[in-house]
């Protein structure tokens, strides 16, 4: 009986300690100013870039776009995507809007543009590409007029599966749910347990339409959820789907006058595959109708992304998806240790370690190959960094971010795995 006190008790002790911890990571904002008073010169289009390497004829008169405001929302393969347009701005010297202490934006709050690391009114940026909540008119001020405006979804009955399981240590109401299956408990009495004004609710309800910085509590047939999909169709000229990435990127590589170099990617951030919950047709119903305004902003979107394939031939993009494939298994071979990704214990290099959520180590990482020839090595290990490291890498001080993960790792993981 002492025992089971105790460990309440200790418990409680680590679920207040945790709740502080992510209350000041959420609330730190040293830079967030009254932005309405600060004056902004005319941001005007700044690079130029000319690569006509790999490029067909049909395209070989088009310049490729390097003004870009990419969404980054959350538990959609944008990890993977974020590494793309890293290593595409790094490669033409292009200047990142960065965040400053966190990997992201102060999110959940508003983006405003003095969160950016080392802002200066008058400052213009070509790439913005962290995650944020979106504002688009503090956005807007940072980039040049032609900027291209893209995102990417996912359908919100695998999105709800894994933000369930990844942000679950972030979320107090999830805690005591019963049983050894909490999000089917959960999706079968949504409103037992949901609290909408419970601290990090947004991760359990239509979570994409918060990230384009809308009210997440609202119905489907809420008439603003409608408003919102026109307003998001008007500010973004693309809207990829995770659920179909290569197709996407193909699609993005026409957008912006790629070549295939630029496309080649390996999966970040993915969790093992023990880690992730068959969902019955049921219970993926349960999820899309408890997500109701994420499922209206998927369907319409989906439909938008298909009628894009379709206007640029289906066979044709067949023919580039399996050249895209061909290019990232050649890289597979001559980057990745063993070919495959890896679990956390067993990732080499402390470099090449991913971020992982409260409680077991679930997110796959890589290891470099040894003895890789000169002209691949920097490609394969800008390939293969994960986010965090990365963004080190480009002189983002990561304190805050660090900070929470040093607590995380050492104390948390503890009491949740």
């Amino acid at each position: 009986m002492a025992n089971r006190v105790k460990r309440l008790i200790q418990k409680l002790v680590l679920g207040a300690s945790v709740i502080c911890i992510m209350g000041f990571y959420c609330l730190t904002r040293t830079t967030l100013l009254a932005t309405q008073s600060v004056s902004l010169s005319p941001c005007m289009p700044n690079v130029q870039v000319r690569n006509n390497s790999h490029r067909t004829l049909k395209d070989a008169t088009c310049t490729p776009k390097v003004n870009l405001m990419f969404m980054k929302t959350h538990k959609t393969a944008s990890s993977t995507l974020m590494n793309i347009l890293l290593r595409f701005g790094e490669k033409h010297q292009l200047k990142f809007a960065l965040p400053d202490g966190r990997n992201d934006f102060f999110y959940p709050s508003s983006f405003f543009r003095t969160q950016v690391k080392s802002y200066q009114p008058g400052l213009c940026y070509n790439v913005i590409c962290n995650h944020m909540r979106f504002n688009a008119p503090e956005v807007e001020k940072l980039l040049p007029p032609d900027t291209v405006f893209f995102t990417i979804l996912r359908d919100p009955a695998d999105l709800f599966e894994s933000s369930f399981h990844y942000y679950k240590g972030y979320m107090p109401q999830t805690w005591m749910i019963p049983g050894e299956n909490q999000m089917e408990e959960f999706l079968k009495h949504p409103n037992r347990y949901f609290n909408p004004t419970g601290f990090n609710s947004f991760y359990l309800k239509n979570l994409q339409f918060f990230d384009f910085g809308f009210e997440n509590n609202l119905e489907k047939d809420d008439p603003r959820v409608k408003e919102g999909i026109e307003y998001i169709e008007k500010q973004f000229q693309l809207v990829l789907l995770s659920d179909h990435f290569e197709e996407s990127l193909i699609l993005l590589k026409d957008a912006l006058c790629w070549t295939m170099d630029d496309l080649v990617f390996f999966k970040l951030n993915a969790r093992n595959a023990t880690s992730v919950s068959r969902m019955s047709p049921e219970l993926r119903t349960r999820a899309r109708e408890w997500n109701g305004a994420d499922w209206r902003l998927y369907q319409h979107f989906n439909a938008t992304f298909w009628a894009r394939v379709k206007a640029y031939g289906r066979s044709r993009m067949e023919e580039q998806v399996k050249e895209l494939r061909r290019r990232n298994a050649e890289m597979e071979a001559i980057c990745i240790d063993g070919g495959r990704a890896v679990g956390a214990s067993d990732i080499m290099d402390r470099d090449m370690k991913p971020w992982q959520p409260i409680g077991k180590a679930s997110i796959l990482g890589y290891n470099l190959r040894n003895n890789i020839e000169q002209q691949y090595e920097e490609l394969c290990r800008k390939m293969l960094t994960p986010e965090i490291q990365y963004l080190t890498n480009l002189g983002v001080n990561l304190w805050v971010t660090r900070l929470w993960g040093w607590f995380k790792d050492n104390f948390v993981r503890f009491g949740f795995s």
